[in-house]
């Protein structure tokens, strides 16, 4: 499958972020767990974080066996799936978002959902759903070529990962393979909210500047305003999960306006502290 320029899904995100260079802004890039509570929540809260000013959002794909997510999101995708969340139901959930919303959606999801629905297949549900691209946080760069022409074939994303252990011929290979944005990983380990931006982190955005074009995101730890600012004053973005996720579980028992209104509130405020 070829895409023309025109149409090419990772076009809304270079134009977002080629916006956000011409206007000063920073981005802020939340993190949804697709089908928690329920898929139509889903759809309602992505509405929330674009009209919140996100410039992006990562849409999670629950899976069973997540190698790099905290407890927060690991019990948001065991709710998921104990509700029913299927990767049809995400993809419809993905595709009625984007026909009301332009802010750019990218699937996070397991190599091994990719794999056993076929490369060609998912990448095909995927730029029929209207998502930007794919975050594919366990698939290593030795073993992506296939879903990589893929996505290029199709003008999707495909963004790569960069960890505080990476070694530095490997994170500049990493590097310049990424398409959208470059995920910096601020912390060894898992996803969490924490309470401080760890040492290092800014010298080695720094660094990765040098070794590629593509703009660069810090997640993994990010969780309200103050670290966010922080990480905006290197970064072109940062991303939150856990924050957003355990927000979510919180109001969900209070119904879905309470849902949306309160990941209104939160993100607004995080759009706030990264323009500041």
């Amino acid at each position: 499958m070829t895409t023309s320029t025109a149409t090419r899904p990772i076009a809304a995100l270079e134009a977002m972020f080629a916006a956000n260079r011409a206007a000063g802004r920073k981005a802020v890039a939340p993190f949804v767990t697709a089908g928690d509570p329920d898929p139509a929540t889903t759809v309602a809260v992505l509405e929330a974080v674009a009209r919140a000013g996100a410039s992006l959002c990562e849409l999670g794909v629950p899976y069973s066996d997540p190698i790099a997510d905290g407890p927060v999101i690991q019990a948001s995708y065991t709710r998921a799936l104990g509700s029913g969340i299927t990767l049809e139901k995400v993809f419809g959930a993905a595709r009625e978002a984007a026909g009301r919303i332009s802010m750019p959606i990218l699937a996070m999801a397991s190599y091994s959902l990719v794999f056993r629905r076929g490369i060609d297949r998912f990448v095909a549900d995927a730029v029929a759903a209207g998502l930007a691209g794919f975050v594919v946080p366990d698939l290593p760069v030795e073993e992506s070529d296939d879903l990589d022409q893929a996505c290029r074939s199709a003008g999707l994303a495909l963004v790569r990962l960069v960890t505080p252990t990476t070694p530095p011929e490997r994170a500049a290979a990493i590097a310049a393979k990424s398409t959208g944005f470059l995920y910096c990983v601020s912390v060894a380990g898992v996803t969490g909210a924490r309470t401080e931006l760890p040492p290092g982190l800014i010298d080695r955005v720094k660094w990765l500047r040098t070794q590629t074009d593509v703009p660069i995101l810090v997640g993994f730890g990010i969780s309200g305003p103050d670290q966010v600012k922080a990480v905006c004053e290197v970064a072109d973005g940062a991303i939150v999960g856990s924050a957003l996720v355990r927000l979510v579980a919180e109001q969900a028992a209070h119904g879905p306006a309470a849902v949306t209104a309160a990941v209104e509130r939160f993100v607004a405020d995080l759009v706030a502290a990264a323009h500041g």
